[in-house]
């Protein structure tokens, strides 16, 4: 499943590639992103603030990308808005983890999907480094259900 949702995310998200962002988990209990510092520099030599938010967004994408391709649920997912909160700089590898949502969350989620074609979820993701809580994430998700 990791190799999968990797190579799905280098070829139709291109920065994921430029970052060298890495699956290391991808199951129904949450989505693990990984990405090294080399790519994602800034002038200080720590991660670039905008990688951090860019792996916590398609942490909590692909989470709800695999789980909507798992169902056999064609949508258009977009993000809406999201917020980060800094803790501290990354100094190396960082990660953004996405824990898996509640079973009520996600059945109201899809249903509102099936019954009006539109669904909208929060998702939160913890981002690490070398042990250390770089951050934090929250963001709100758009399902657009395709039509067959």
């Amino acid at each position: 499943m990791e190799s999968d949702l990797q190579r799905y995310l280098h070829e139709h998200i291109p920065l994921s590639r430029m970052m060298e962002v890495t699956v290391v988990k991808a199951n129904p209990t949450g989505v693990q992103l990984s990405a090294p510092i080399a790519p994602n520099i800034n002038h200080r030599d720590s991660v670039f603030g905008g990688s951090l938010s860019a792996l916590a967004i398609l942490s909590a994408w692909s989470y709800l990308h695999m789980r909507l391709t798992q169902e056999s649920i064609a949508c258009r997912l977009v993000i809406q808005h999201n917020s980060m909160h800094y803790n501290e700089p990354g100094l190396g590898t960082f990660e953004a983890t996405v824990d898996a949502i509640a079973d009520g969350q996600w059945l109201r989620f899809s249903r509102t999907l099936h019954r009006m074609g539109k669904a909208r979820i929060t998702l939160h993701a913890a981002l690490t480094g070398h042990g250390r809580h770089l951050g934090s994430f929250e963001g709100q998700f758009v399902a657009i259900r395709q039509q067959s």
